[in-house]
């Protein structure tokens, strides 16, 4: 009998499994993949995420450093930039088998190659059966990212207005060349995605080159992607991957009565950006210090406070989030011109991203400077 069993080891699951571990619980990690294994993803990392780390990020994880963005809207560039740096780009196999590796740190059982095929939630404890077997534990966290499905043991599964697509692949480049075109900035293209953006990040050896937006407003995500990859002067042929991110903001159920659903199972991301490390990393430790807390006092019902934790922390962030989303991609033409008007509109947008200010402080500012344009 474990105290917990966590169901995933990517960053949401490897961070519960490491605080886990030095709370002193007896954990277990089950991971399908073995790792170090691809993701899809364009490699961001804010330096909020950054700064849920209980350790130093070592410099060969770094590819990039990151203080701006180039913004383009149909044929109009602006271009802002901090006087700091605001995210570091990492390939995401690196730097989630880092993670790994800092869970396994502190002790706890770790199961690479074994998935879990559901979890069943029994009045003293859980059953999670997997394809070697059956586990059982005081609680789970389910840390499985938004393809999964044993969180259906919690909640439905998220619905096409609940959940976007994103298409990626890498684009090899030596590194002069994506010195020269990017410099120290990402490259969002709004106009040509629905429901989403297009993206040009730099790495070391190659750019990662991505589109995601929300399902029912990209029907043919693959061809939208090579089109492109056209537009933007990469010809060749390129391995597409695509994967599901969940609309943060949401109101989801994230909690049973001795599982917890964290990161994109539970639906965190950031609804305009698509970014969700930052709250992969803070919920799945949030999940390990409400289960240490009620094993170490025995008081159950004190499982709903993760829900108030992962609220205070980003919760309005994430609300907020979703309603600009939707007020941009409702009325592009009109919203994308005004966001791209002005190199302050975008320079008050790292705001955002550096996580001084927040989305509804954003809009609040946009408004007020709208009117009085």
């Amino acid at each position: 009998m474990y105290d917990v069993i966590i169901i995933g080891g990517g960053p949401s699951g490897a961070s519960a499994g490491r605080r886990a571990g030095k709370l002193d619980l007896n954990a277990l990690l089950l991971e399908k993949e073995e790792f170090p294994r691809y993701k899809p993803c364009g490699g961001g990392l804010s330096n909020h995420a950054i700064s849920y780390l209980d350790f130093e990020l070592p410099g060969d994880v770094v590819e990039w450093e990151i203080t701006g963005a180039k913004v383009f809207f149909k044929n109009q560039l602006m271009e802002a930039h901090k006087d700091h740096r605001l995210s570091v780009l990492v390939s995401r196999d690196l730097f989630d088998n880092l993670l790994l590796e800092k869970a396994k740190e502190t002790g706890i059982e770790v199961h690479t190659g074994e998935k879990a095929l559901c979890c069943r939630e029994m009045p003293d404890y859980v059953e999670v059966e997997t394809n070697k077997g059956i586990y059982r534990a005081k609680f789970a966290i389910v840390a499985e990212g938004a393809q999964g499905l044993v969180k259906t043991c919690v909640r439905p599964v998220d619905t096409k207005e609940e959940y976007g697509i994103c298409v990626v692949t890498e684009v090899p480049a030596d590194e002069k060349e994506i010195e020269e075109k990017l410099g120290r900035a990402v490259e969002l293209h709004f106009g040509a995605i629905g429901g989403g953006y297009g993206w040009i990040f730099p790495h070391k050896t190659y750019y990662s080159v991505g589109i995601g937006g929300v399902i029912k407003d990209l029907p043919h995500p693959k061809e939208t992607m090579l089109e492109f990859l056209k537009a933007n002067g990469f010809a060749g042929e390129y391995k597409l991957h695509g994967h599901k991110i969940p609309w943060g903001g949401i109101k989801r159920k994230v909690s049973g009565s001795r599982v917890l659903l964290s990161g994109d199972a539970a639906g965190f991301v950031d609804s305009f950006s698509g970014e969700g490390l930052a709250y992969a990393i803070s919920s799945g430790q949030f999940a390990a210090e409400v289960i240490a807390e009620i094993c170490q006092n025995g008081k159950i019902k004190n499982i709903k406070k993760y829900e108030s934790l992962c609220y205070d922390e980003f919760g309005t962030h994430l609300k907020y989030s979703l309603m600009f989303s939707r007020i941009m991609h409702r009325f592009p033409e009109k919203t994308f011109k005004i966001f791209t008007s002005s190199d302050k509109m975008i320079d008050k947008y790292l705001e955002v991203v550096d996580y001084s200010i927040d989305y509804r402080d954003y809009l609040r500012w946009s408004l007020l400077n709208f009117k009085l344009r």
